[in-house]
């Protein structure tokens, strides 16, 4: 949502955030009185993490957002006097109440507050009293309040950390929104080393949100954090609801790029689950500064289930609203050739099918501007496609050495020999989100010398010819778009 492309080349002009400063945690969202409305950590100061308060930002349609008042504000002398943190939202008898952890700077936990709004859902008023002061026993990190109806209760999740190591979410139950009763733990799991079938889950656990849907089949969502390095990634727990009792099994990695973290969960109209997620800055916070400007939302998702209980994610579908200037591109990949396929504008929206004879092998190389494919010097982001998982390397991709490098993959159960395979990409400047036709996903960010176009060009990297139809859309911007 650039103002001026020029002077910030790398801000997401389609992506949801502020003009300037900070940004982290997507946080109460929640639909209420005909409107999206999307609140968020920011400080408004600087592009710093420091006493982060709820930006807000409001739509009809999911494309044109409208800049609300800031929601809650740091207080001094009060438990959030050092910052509102994250938390959640619900829409009730006809306003928005907002679940946020007060912060206090060197508290390792952080208690439950809660504001209320006015009708509109844009003015909030705080409430006197915490509506939970102290963790349990036995609790060294609290935080992140997610509240949701169940039934004729209310529940709440606050992520923890266990003084055993374990990372937990823990249960609360009320009547009325205000008095809250322990339930002890509704999930808990040890972080433990990982292997080819286990993923490491993290020494406490942030941000819980919780997707459950008409068949009784439920989704735990946690952000893996550690007393050392901090946040690391996100865990999906595939389960299901029964008499009341969730059981969660099954732990596997919600999003498998370097740069996604903290998503939340919003029920749509019509029952559809839509998350934002947090894209964090891949490069030296010195550069952040000199940009001044620091994070940024992804593209809303919608979240399913596949038929195992694992997540199927893909952008929501009012984004084809964002779309213009089509072109499509039918051809045959050779062994060993590389062909330029056409450009696309800053922000785009791609679709790539490729089908496979024998060998499952096919790469896009996704190049900083325009020109010919022996022409990289601008950089480029390769995307490779082999041995049943797509490779992404950021390595020739940003013009700045404090940018983060690395190569991350995404498995691809559908890549099969004499299959078909689909990627779908949204480019926006500075920021990559790539979704499989299975459901996965892959998030990174990474900054380029230019940024006023891309140019896609095939790779022949199997040993047989391979059909690629690629399908581009520039993006507009939302302010200019038209309604789906």
């Amino acid at each position: 949502m650039a103002d001026d492309h020029i002077r910030v080349p790398h801000l997401p002009e389609v992506h949801l955030r502020p003009p300037a400063n900070w940004i982290n945690d997507p946080n109460g969202l929640v639909h209420h009185d005909g409107w999206y409305h999307v609140f968020f950590q920011h400080n408004p100061q600087a592009p710093t993490h420091d006493r982060v308060h709820w930006g807000h930002y409001r739509s009809r349609d999911l494309l044109r957002w409208e800049p609300q008042p800031l929601a809650l504000t740091p207080e001094l002398g009060q438990p959030d006097e050092d910052g509102c943190f994250s938390g959640n939202a619900v829409s009730y008898e006809g306003r928005i109440i907002a679940f946020y952890s007060a912060h206090r700077v060197g508290h390792p936990w952080q208690p439950v507050a809660a504001a209320d709004s006015g009708p509109d859902g844009s003015t909030f008023v705080k409430r006197p009293e915490l509506l939970v002061a102290d963790p349990p026993s036995g609790v060294t990190t609290f935080r992140d309040p997610y509240v949701w109806r169940d039934g004729d209760r209310w529940r709440m999740l606050v992520g923890a950390g266990c003084a055993e190591g374990d990372g937990a979410v823990l249960s609360y139950t009320s009547q009325d929104l205000t008095d809250w009763t322990y339930d002890g733990p509704l999930h808990r799991r040890a972080d433990t080393a990982p292997s080819d079938s286990v993923i490491r889950t993290g020494e406490a656990w942030e941000c819980p949100q919780l997707a459950v849907y008409d068949d009784g089949r439920a989704l735990l969502l946690t952000s893996a954090w550690y007393q050392r390095t901090g946040p690391s990634h996100v865990v999906a727990w595939n389960g299901h609801q029964d008499s009341g009792d969730f059981r969660f099994e099954t732990a596997t990695r919600f999003d498998h790029g370097p740069d996604f973290y903290a998503p939340a969960l919003m029920r749509a109209p019509g029952g559809r689950w839509l998350l934002w997620g947090w894209s964090w800055e891949a490069r030296d916070e010195s550069c952040a500064k000199e940009a001044g400007w620091a994070g940024v939302l992804t593209v809303p998702r919608e979240l399913t289930l596949r038929a195992d209980g694992s997540p199927h994610q893909a952008p929501a579908r009012e984004l084809d609203g964002l779309r213009t200037s089509t072109w499509l591109k039918a051809m045959r990949a050779q062994c060993g050739t590389t062909s330029v396929l056409g450009s696309v504008g800053p922000a785009a929206d791609i679709t790539v099918r490729v089908g496979f004879a024998r060998d499952t092998a096919w790469g896009l190389r996704i190049m900083c501007g325009t020109g010919s494919a022996d022409h990289d010097d601008a950089g480029y982001l390769d995307l490779e496609i082999r041995d049943g998982a797509l490779t992404v390397d950021r390595g020739h991709a940003s013009a700045d050495a404090r940018a983060h490098v690395g190569s991350y993959r995404m498995p691809l159960p559908e890549l099969v020999p004499d299959g078909e395979l689909e990627l779908r990409i949204i480019l926006d400047h500075s920021i990559a989100e790539i979704f499989s036709g299975s459901g996965e996903a892959l998030t990174l960010r990474f900054y380029p010398a230019q940024c006023d176009a891309w140019t896609l060009v095939s790779r022949g990297l199997a040993s047989d010819a391979v059909d690629v139809i690629v399908t581009a859309h520039a993006l507009r911007t939302p302010d200019a778009a038209t309604a789906a």
